[in-house]
């Protein structure tokens, strides 16, 4: 095993409850476990700040930035202005990031998602000058790539995403979170990855709920007798929420629909369609991002925060209908607090996750009479969830714990570093 050695961590955002945050948290976990010391360099961070280096144009919601991605995004050629631009932010990044290792002295990074996924072009060009510049091993975690968004089908930016979205560099180890993205990017760029999925600390069991969101149904507005149904993600396009609602309207019984995160970095206009929609069907869909967070909490005018915890585990049913997933960050965690599940069966969990043994309420791309019936069952019928789920724990346990994370974070570090 490698010597204890300082980490740093890289990526537009290091905060919240979107899956890269929620996944780092869980890295760190593992390697401070394995006595590592860990450092943080992001537009926004969570992390003590005395470990942080933040620099708020690294943010892909930073002004610039923003109006950057109109530019290229949206446009299908850019200006001289647009490139002066770029290369003025990726330079300033670049003297950042040169700081932030100066000052850390980190013995590896880990670049989360910033070398995948082109949110903020200059940051991936700064991120690819640096490592070329350095000798320190670098592992980029990839959770999504360019080419599975449609987004970036077409841009105004092809060479620097063809740059930087991931760069080719010899000191770069690569992780991808599923199989098929590990061959989509040995295709498309000739280079081979390592596969870690996500996980959940499945070796120690959840705490039982406690009298903290003993009224969280009252909260939020949620008549004691419905079923309380729960869509832990992002609201944006491809989480397909809309059948989400619909599901509500469909089932047999009176439901309220809890939706725990906000809008992310595709804006509003999907969200406003769903309030529209769920006026249209008269469904019950509470839109609480501001109640739930990783962390209990207390809001500014004094209202209780409620942890992502507290909402799977006072669920009744989990709604997941996503389309498209880099792994599934919602129904692992539906499976860590013992929560039933009704999802879309998305290609990934279709080829990585669901012939581990999994049993969930499926559906193909529309919800059927067949998975509405077995949903009411699952609600009605405490016995026969209680089974589901205790299942799914044990499965979940096999396969995407953090002893699973920490033998492939050895492996890797000792490839990166090597042994004493």
């Amino acid at each position: 095993m490698v010597r204890n050695c300082r980490i740093g961590f890289i990526a537009t955002r290091l905060a919240g409850t979107d899956g890269v945050s929620l996944e780092v948290v869980k890295w760190v976990d593992v390697l401070s476990a394995m006595g590592h010391e860990c450092f943080y360099f992001a537009g926004e961070s969570q992390w003590p700040q005395d470990h942080s280096y933040m620099v708020s144009e690294a943010h892909f919601q930073h002004p610039e930035i923003s109006k950057l991605n109109k530019e290229l995004m949206d446009k299908y050629v850019r200006n001289s202005e647009t490139t002066h631009q770029v290369e003025k932010l990726q330079d300033y990044l670049k003297d950042h990031l040169h700081q932030f290792d100066k000052k850390y002295q980190p013995d590896i990074i880990i670049v989360e998602n910033a070398l995948s996924l082109p949110m903020n072009i200059p940051l991936g060009l700064a991120l690819t000058q640096f490592i070329a510049e350095k000798e320190t091993p670098i592992i980029a975690h990839h959770h999504d790539f360019h080419w599975e968004r449609s987004r970036y089908a077409v841009t105004a930016a092809d060479d620097y995403i063809q740059t930087a979205f991931p760069p080719n560099l010899r000191n770069i180890h690569h992780v991808v979170i599923n199989s098929y993205a590990g061959r989509q990017l040995a295709l498309r760029t000739g280079v081979s990855s390592v596969l870690i999925p996500n996980v959940m600390d499945f070796d120690q069991r959840p705490s039982k709920p406690d009298d903290y969101a003993a009224d969280m149904r009252s909260e939020l507005g949620i008549p004691d007798d419905d079923a309380l149904l729960v869509q832990p993600t992002r609201i944006v396009p491809r989480k397909r929420i809309e059948q989400a609602i619909e599901f509500t309207r469909r089932i047999n019984l009176d439901c309220s629909l809890v939706i725990t995160h906000e809008s992310g970095d595709e804006g509003k206009l999907y969200e406003l369609y769903l309030r529209d929609f769920a006026e249209i069907v008269r469904g019950k869909v509470h839109f609480a991002s501001e109640r739930f967070a990783l962390n209990r909490g207390e809001t500014e005018d004094g209202k209780k925060i409620y942890s992502l915890a507290d909402a799977y585990q006072h669920a009744d049913l989990i709604t997941y209908p996503s389309t498209i997933e880099g792994f599934g960050n919602a129904f692992l965690e539906a499976i860590y607090y013992q929560a039933p599940i009704i999802m879309n069966n998305y290609e990934i969990f279709k080829m990585d996750i669901l012939p581990k043994g999994f049993k969930i309420i499926g559906f193909n791309d529309f919800i059927n009479p067949e998975c509405i019936q077995e949903s009411y069952e699952v609600i009605t019928n405490r016995d026969k969830a209680a089974a589901m789920v205790e299942h799914n724990y044990e499965v979940g346990k096999r396969h995407y714990s953090f002893r699973m994370l920490e033998n492939s974070l050895v492996a890797l570090l000792d490839e990166c570093l090597g042994t004493d």
